[in-house]
């Protein structure tokens, strides 16, 4: 039997077992505990974000569940472990609820792991392999989360400090700022007074919405349904006034979808962000990356004289308004692997092929 009659078989159907070998590919730890690949040769099974060398194709069958592989005479690999992958879930899932229920602002990780009954090795290795944080940070962005939520309510900013357990304002004035891209009583105001226009184009990775002011391109979003990426726009900046763009920044929107085809950049794009001073580096930094080659984490650190703010790099990128404008899809983990993407790791890789194309 070739691979999609496996499949099938198994009731998988032809584009299941595409979109489960993208996943594969992009090590896409999202679909982690969707399903697990089984290597024929090997008689291995591993999770799609297990970071060992990807098999060819042609050995690879795919099962819904770790049981279904086993009854099949597969083993897991020791590597990623993935028959302990919907355990870690289900922890992480248990631990997550406490954080986002406690006020304390720091984390105990051994207090954490006694209340939930387990190591804290244990839970250490559940939150990376769920997560890709640890406990400490993950709670830190719950935190802001809610602290975000808050002041889009329109409650005071002492308030929302408060309750979100922030011991003085100076915390959370600096660790809000590299979340928010902004002070949180300009947050708080929710853009008002902002006039942001929008545009959304067909691409090759689906829909691109491009958002601007009359200063410059201020959002790059990518997604499949329209009325999503308005209101992620809209959920940003609920006090900002929105509307559909007229044709004044159209070619801003096709030089964008130009350089998601791969394209070499024509036009210098202007930008209006808010951001930190170091979130701004970075993004600069980002920029001079060139088209169809990749750094790591750790690499933009070093280039910009802060070799230990490896994680603060990431939450850069991860921040990042603008993709493709500032082309944080070019940065990668230390062992080649790609690491999250707002937009999908579908996507990144996707961009990352077309740019190598184009440069070969």
């Amino acid at each position: 039997m070739n691979n999609a009659q496996i499949n099938l078989a198994q009731n998988i159907s032809a584009h299941a077992a595409a979109r489960y070998w993208r996943a594969t590919l992009a090590r896409d730890s999202r679909a982690d505990g969707s399903f697990v690949l089984a290597v024929r040769s090997t008689r291995i099974y591993c999770r799609p974000s297990c970071p060992a060398r990807r098999p060819l194709r042609r050995n690879v069958t795919f099962f819904r569940t770790r049981e279904e592989a086993e009854k099949q005479g597969y083993r897991p690999c020791l590597r990623c472990r993935p028959n302990e992958i919907s355990g870690s879930v289900a922890l992480v899932q248990r631990a997550a609820g406490h954080l986002a229920e406690s006020s304390e602002e720091g984390v105990r990780l051994g207090t954490l792991a006694r209340t939930l009954g387990t190591t804290q090795a244990t839970l250490r290795r559940a939150f990376l392999q769920v997560t890709g944080l640890n406990p400490r940070e993950l709670a830190e962005a719950l935190r802001i989360k809610k602290f975000k939520a808050m002041l889009r309510s329109g409650k005071s900013i002492t308030d929302a400090l408060y309750e979100t357990g922030y011991g003085s304002s100076s915390r959370v004035y600096e660790r809000s700022n590299a979340q928010l891209g902004m002070t949180p009583g300009a947050y708080r105001k929710g853009g008002q007074g902002m006039k942001i226009g929008y545009s959304i184009a067909k691409s090759p990775l689906g829909k691109v919405l491009v958002a601007a002011t009359e200063r410059g391109v201020s959002a790059v979003y990518l997604g499949d349904a329209e009325n999503t990426l308005v209101a992620e726009l809209r959920k940003e900046y609920p006090r900002a006034e929105i509307a559909p763009a007229t044709d004044s920044f159209q070619r801003w929107v096709r030089e964008i979808v130009q350089r998601i085809e791969g394209k070499q950049p024509r036009l210098e794009l202007p930008l209006d962000l808010q951001a930190t001073a170091f979130q701004r580096r970075v993004w600069q930094e980002l920029q001079r990356i060139p088209r169809g080659r990749t750094r790591t984490y750790a690499q933009v650190a070093r280039s910009l004289g802060r070799p230990k703010a490896v994680r603060a790099v990431a939450r850069a990128c991860a921040t990042n308004p603008v993709s493709i404008v500032v082309p944080c899809h070019r940065v990668i983990r230390e062992d080649g692997a790609l690491a999250g993407y707002r937009w999908g790791l579908s996507r990144k890789e996707q961009l990352l092929a077309q740019e190598r194309a184009a440069r070969d």
